[in-house]
Order: structure tokens, then sequence, then C-alpha cells
């Protein structure tokens, strides 16, 4: 059990670091808002970081 919340820990960490390296603190703060929402079930909050990791995304394309 250990090595699997070890391996979970990261993976985690890896990709919050990989979505800073891509988005910089905007899609930090994106993760999280959507992190959050959704640990909380909190529509409202997971649905703004799912918009702002959206805008992100797609911001090379508008």
């Amino acid at each position: 059990m250990p090595v699997i919340a070890f391996l979970a820990a990261v993976l985690v960490i890896g990709f919050e670091q990989l979505v800073q390296w891509r988005y910089g603190p905007m899609g930090v703060v994106g993760l999280l808002l959507l992190t959050i929402g959704v640990k909380a079930r909190s529509a409202t909050c997971s649905s703004m970081g799912a918009v702002v990791l959206t805008l992100l995304v797609a911001r090379p394309t508008l």
C-alpha cells in the first residue's frame, strides 16, 4: 500500500510540474481550482478551474 501511495504522489507532482512548465502559474491556479472543486464537490469552483485550463490550452488557436 505505501508503494501505491508513493507512486501516486510522484505522478501528481510530476503532472503539476508539467502543467506549471507548459502553462505557467495560471495553469497551476486552474489545476488547483479544479482539484479543490472536485474534492469539495463544488461545481462552481471546479467549473472555474476547467474554464481556466481550457482557455490556456485553446489560447494558441484563438
